[in-house]
This record gives structure tokens, sequence and C-alpha cells, in this order.
């Protein structure tokens, strides 16, 4: 079996697992990832932006967080690299996969983004995330000034993979996750 047969049945997998989980438990998720945001605004006195994404297919909505910090929205563009936009407070337009982004003409740097969370279908305790298979983060974070940036995986504790997941050779570990039950960074 190809890695990319053993990812496809490991998002079958998580994808029937996410589907089924409540939105009580993607809301503790949420209040886990503010705690987090909260200390690690704390420990830093020049924060940048706080890069999130929309939430899309029972994905825990962290968009609340809008209220403390600065944050950036992803947005995909037709070369299928994924930038970061500064989200303020113009209508937002669906970029080149159809998701909800910011409609600015100036993308965001990486030294001025402090963290990145990103969605995860699952990710296990050796940080592989397991995503879409789109490969936009790793895409990104194949650049070492953009790994340097904290990635946190989001999602709840039953996504969080017991054994190993499928590791291509272009995985990129995140730095932490976050669940409703921990928050391992």
């Amino acid at each position: 079996m190809t890695i990319f047969e053993k990812k496809k049945l490991e998002r079958e997998r998580f994808r029937k697992i996410r589907d089924e989980i409540s939105l009580n438990q993607r809301e503790n998720v949420a209040k886990n990832v503010g705690l987090y945001v909260d200390s690690f605004v704390k420990g830093y006195k020049n924060i940048g932006y706080i890069a999130i994404y929309w939430p899309l297919k029972n994905e825990v909505d962290i968009r609340s967080l809008k209220e403390k910090i600065s944050l950036a929205l992803p947005k995909c563009n037709d070369k299928k690299e994924l930038l970061f936009y500064s989200w303020d407070e113009k209508p937002l337009t669906k970029d080149s996969e159809g998701i909800l982004s910011p409609n600015n003409s100036s993308p965001l740097s990486y030294f001025q983004i402090s963290m990145i969370l990103v969605p995860c279908l699952s990710v296990d305790k050796n940080l592989t995330r397991l995503g879409y298979g789109g490969g936009y983060f790793d895409k990104l974070r194949r650049d070492n000034e953009w790994r340097n940036v904290p990635c946190i995986g989001v999602l709840t504790s039953n996504c969080v993979s017991t054994i190993p997941l499928t590791r291509a050779e272009w995985d990129i570990p995140l730095s932490g996750f976050i669940t409703e039950k921990e928050i391992f960074v």
C-alpha cells in the first residue's frame, strides 16, 4: 500500500470520528485555545498576528479570538500557495479553494505572524498532522523562516491518534496541539 493510500484510509477514518463530535466538545477545544493564546500573549511584548483558519466541515471554530487579538486568515492563490492576510473589517471573498478569506492586496510575512493555529483531521504524539491532503501548510513551512513560527494543531481529543500516523518525507511536524483535554505544546 502506498503512502497516499494509507493517508486516504486515515482521512476517511478520522473524518467519520470528527463528524460525530458534539458542539460542546468543539466549544471546549475553543476555550482551551483561548486560554493558550492568552498565556502566549502575556509572555511576549510585541505580539504580531495570530494566524487561524476559516472553519469548515465540523472543524473547531476559533474565530472568537478576533475579540482579543489581531488575526490573520489564509488565502490559497492560483499557484496553490498559502498566504496569510490581515483579517480586517472588509468583506471576505472566496479564494481559489472556495474558502472565505481576506481580500487584501498585501500578504503578511513570517515575521508578522506570531503563531499559526491549524485545523487537523488527526495528529499523533510525534506531532505528525493529518489534514485534507492539499499540503498547503507543509509547503508553506518548507521555508525555514515559516517553520520557525509556532504551528499548533486544533482538534478534539478523540481525533488524536494513539498510533503513529503515516508520515511522508514532505510532512513537517507541528509545534504542538490543543484539544478539550490537553494543551500539548
